[in-house]
């Protein structure tokens, strides 16, 4: 079980048929932003049952303030609007939530989390 309490969980939405041309420039112009704004991610998956055409992508926190915090640090980042404006016509839709940990005593007990 991941050790932070505040989970971000990005869901895009990506144009048909243009999965691969979407993470090509999500790899080259957003990851260097993000590794060095958000941190290293928890991991990135794409949609196979259910909703296609999604990547989801999570990235934790400690907090409501470290995740505004660093939240703040990616937008106001000068490389940042490259990445905006060369993704805008591959994404057709976006959602954002946040997520806390569920404190449950049987997977603190079992996976050593507290």
């Amino acid at each position: 079980m991941h050790r932070k309490p505040l989970i971000d969980h990005r869901i895009y939405t990506i144009a048909p048929r243009k999965m691969a041309e979407f993470l090509d420039v999500f790899d080259r112009l957003a990851m260097p932003v993000l590794k060095r704004t958000l941190g290293e991610p928890i991991g990135f998956y794409t949609s196979h049952v259910g909703p296609l055409n999604q990547l989801v992508h999570l990235w934790a926190y400690d907090d409501l303030t470290d995740y505004e915090r660093r939240s703040l640090a990616r937008d106001s980042d000068p490389e940042f609007p490259a990445y905006l404006q060369a993704s805008g016509h591959l994404i057709v839709a976006q959602e954002n939530r946040l997520l806390r940990r569920a404190e449950l005593p049987s997977c603190r007990t079992a996976h050593g989390a507290g």
